[in-house]
This record gives structure tokens, sequence and C-alpha cells, in this order.
């Protein structure tokens, strides 16, 4: 059978008993089955179920194959698209089915992330991944290397990035309406699932409908518990990256692009202390803490200083900036940035939603002059955005390409290495002693190393489990 590929860019006929109607005789809008894109999925119940809908909207992609550990979780996109084959392994949908895929979409547990993408774009597929790109600072490093190497145009899965918000944040700090900025706090709300907690020792029995050791994947082995899965991963090292993964490349997305950040110098953090009794403390260190303020430092830019961003999360919130009037939200449900310029201050919520600005001379915030165009239908615009980039090919325009992901995926991640950093421990007597607390550490982003404090090393790649 012919393959989709052929055709992505010059809709030729690729083999004899193939052809294709001219569209004048389909009809209008009507799409040759030629000119979409082949998707396979990875993970397709939660985030996947909406990354699926929505790029199957666009009327620009064919849904190929389907893949979940989870047959529950996958049985609603399954019954919508019942003509693509469904495995549960990634490495056999990609082996089975490689010459029907063009782009692969993949929404599963973090700790999974780089495997699966690594596989497919080994095979040269474009690649659309949730957020965070990766689990670990290597492993995102590495996807961003591969995309360039292979030429795949990529896109990860923070939304914000097509937002109209975040483009006009855009416009505003690069026209220097806000003035220079030298501080930046931004937060969220998360976690909204149980996180500072002690890992479950119980087992229970693997329901008939999951694959578990697929699902563990490159995780160290551990008996099941409905306490990981569905969602719950997000709150277990294993297999999540807790509260600042989950909304850093959101929120922190929001700054780091307008002020052009790169890599960060430096990061320190305070998080959430435990204690099960009067003066006795408890360390839950498979987990992330219930909460932790996160301070990273940026080195000059050009003609842009030093900037310094303070991540919030577990409800934990920056103090309400002076030229804030009073009862004006602080950002929305779901958290917040406010960035702080020598002209003014500039706040908005999540996903760079509803930005205003407020200056210091209360003059009227001129219009912008040089607005990037406006992704069609915004965030819900961003897989469309990039099936239409894979079919331009390599060079096309994506709003948030691992050109730019990666970068700032390992930004987010380096507050995850100062709190596993914090929470590295040896009990002395009937106290503990936290080696890595109370620290600055420093950070050679080019080759990733933490200079003054080698501990926090460990933390930058991981282990995987035998045969993965």
């Amino acid at each position: 059978m012919s393959t989709r590929r052929k055709f992505i860019k010059k809709a030729l006929v690729g083999s004899a008993g193939f052809f294709i109607l001219p569209r004048h005789v389909l009809g209008r809008g009507f799409v040759a089955p030629s000119d979409k894109l082949g998707i396979a999925a990875i993970g397709i119940g939660g985030k996947g179920t909406s990354n699926l809908t929505n790029s199957f909207a666009s009327n620009g992609a064919n849904i190929v194959a389907l893949c979940d550990v989870d047959d529950r979780r996958a049985k609603p996109m399954r019954e919508q698209f019942s003509e693509a084959p469904y495995v549960r392994d990634y490495r056999d949908m990609l082996d089975k089915h490689h010459k029907d895929i063009d782009a692969v979409i993949v929404s599963s547990a973090d700790h999974m992330h780089y495997s699966q993408c690594m596989a497919a774009m080994d095979l040269g597929k474009h690649m659309y991944i949730e957020k965070p790109l990766t689990h670990d600072i290597w492993e995102a490093r590495k996807l961003t290397e591969m995309a360039a190497n292979k030429k795949l145009v990529t896109q990860m899965g923070n939304q914000g990035a097509s937002g109209d918000g975040t483009r006009w944040i855009d416009a505003v700090v690069q026209e220097g309406i806000i003035g220079e900025v030298k501080e930046v706090h931004a937060w969220t709300n998360r976690p909204v699932w149980p996180q500072g907690i002690p890992v479950p020792k119980n087992t229970m029995p693997v329901p008939k409908e999951i694959d578990w050791n697929l699902w563990l994947g490159t995780a160290p082995w551990r008996d099941y518990h409905e306490a990981f899965m569905p969602t719950r991963w997000r709150g277990y090292w294993d297999y999540g990256t807790g509260a600042l993964g989950d909304m850093g490349c959101h929120l922190i997305d929001v700054p780091f692009r307008a002020l052009k950040l790169g890599y960060p110098t430096s990061v320190e953090c305070s998080i959430t202390n435990t204690y099960k009794d009067f003066f006795e403390e408890v360390v839950y260190d498979e987990t992330p803490p219930a909460s932790s303020v996160i301070h990273l430092e940026f080195p000059k830019r050009g003609n842009m200083p030093a900037v310094e961003l303070h991540w919030y999360d577990g409800g934990i919130e920056p103090e309400r900036p002076d030229l804030l009037p009073a009862n004006e939200p602080l950002g929305d449900w779901g958290g917040g940035v406010i960035m702080k310029g020598s002209k003014g201050i500039l706040i908005c919520g999540t996903y760079g939603s509803n930005p205003k600005v407020f200056l210091n001379d209360f003059s009227e915030v001129p219009e912008v002059k040089n607005m990037a165009s406006l992704v069609d239908n915004g965030m819900s615009g961003h897989q469309a955005q990039w099936i239409n980039a894979c079919k331009e090919g390599y060079g096309a325009y994506t709003s948030s390409p691992l050109s730019k992901a990666g970068p700032l995926t390992e930004t987010v991640l380096m507050g995850n290495l100062a709190i596993r950093s914090a929470l590295l421990h040896e009990k002395v007597e009937n106290r503990y002693n936290f080696p890595g607390r109370r620290k600055k550490l420093f950070w050679d982003g080019e080759n990733m190393n933490i200079t003054n404090f080698d501990m926090a090393n460990q933390f930058i790649k991981r282990d995987y489990r035998k045969g993965w």
C-alpha cells in the first residue's frame, strides 16, 4: 500500500491503483487523503484526548495508529478512530505501522517522553510532545539536538505559546513599554493532586485493562497501586515532575520568550517541611513537596539586563505589586506572571491570558507596533499550526519548537534539580541533616553541570530500568 509520506509536499500519485480526484469534483473544503498528515498518538487518554481531537478537527490529519497502556482510558479515542490500529507498546506501533506514520503525538507520563520521542524521531517522524518536554534535563538537551539533526518539525504542548496574550506580551516587552525588566514572579495553584506524601507500600491487583510493565517503562520496578495512575503519577519523582514540571512550561514560557532568557546561571529553593508529631520530622523524598519557592538567576543578554525569576507553587503567591489596584485580581485561578520593569509592571494569568500593563506615571498604555502574527484560533490552534508546518517541511514556523521548548524545559527542570537536592538527607541521632539546603547552586548550562555541589548532578540524568 502506498504511504502518505510520499504525498505530503507535492501531492503526487505514488503507486498504481491509487489516484486523487480533483477538489472541484469532491466539493469545497474537501482535503484529499494525500494532503493529510498521517498521525500516530502515544497516550490517548487525558491530555492525549484533546491533542488528538484538536489535531483531527484541523481537517489536516488522518489518525493512522493509536497506542496506550490503559485500555480503559483509551476507549473513547479507540471508538472515535476505530479504523486506526491500536497497540499497547509504542515500539510495536512504530515497527508495524511506521510506513503510514508521518508524525507522532506523545501525551504519556513524563518519564516516558524521552524514550518514546527518541524512537519516533530516529525514524524521521515529526513530533508533538506534551509538556514538560522530558522528565530530566539531559533528555531535553538530547531531544533538542535530535530534532535539529533530523530536521524535524516539532511542537511542545504548551498551548499558551500560540495564544494572543503571549504575542502581545512579547511586543510590550520588546518595545520597551514597561522599560528594563530585572525581576519576574510566576506562580501556580498546583499541585491539585496528592504530593509531599509517603509512597504506598501495599500492593493491589493489576486491572486486566492495564499493562503495568509497559506503563512503568523506564522507571524502577514497583508493584501496582491505584495511587499512581491515572494522572496522580505527577506527584511521584519516578514518573512525574511535580507542580513545577506540570505548569512551569506554561507560566515561565511567558517571560522566557519575551525576555530571551536562555540558560540560568544559578538556582536555589525553599520547600515545605513535614512533621508527623511535635519536632518529629519526616522526609518524603520520593515525591515533590507540597509547596516550593524557586529562585533562578539569568545573565545579561545583549542590551538586556540580568534577570531574577521567582517561582511559587502549592498555594504560595508573590507579594502584590504597589502599582496593582487593590481590587485587580492577582493572576487567575491557575496562577499568573508579574514582570517588573523600570517604567511599570505587566501582569497576566495562566497561559499568558488577560495581560495588563500598569505604568509608573499612570499614563495610558501605548498601542504596540510590532506584534507577531496571531495563530488561527489562538491556543486551540496549537496542534493545527504544527500540522500545517509539518506539511510545509523543516523550517516552517511553530510557536514552541524544540529549539525553544528544549532550553525552556531545561530551565524549568533546574527548579526540580534544586528541590531534589534539598531533599537529600541523612539522619544524625534524632535529627536530619540536609547537605543540599540553604545553598545557591551554580549552573554551567552549556555543559549541564552544577559546579559547586556535585551531589546535585545525579538529578540531571536518571538511570533507566534494565531493558529500557
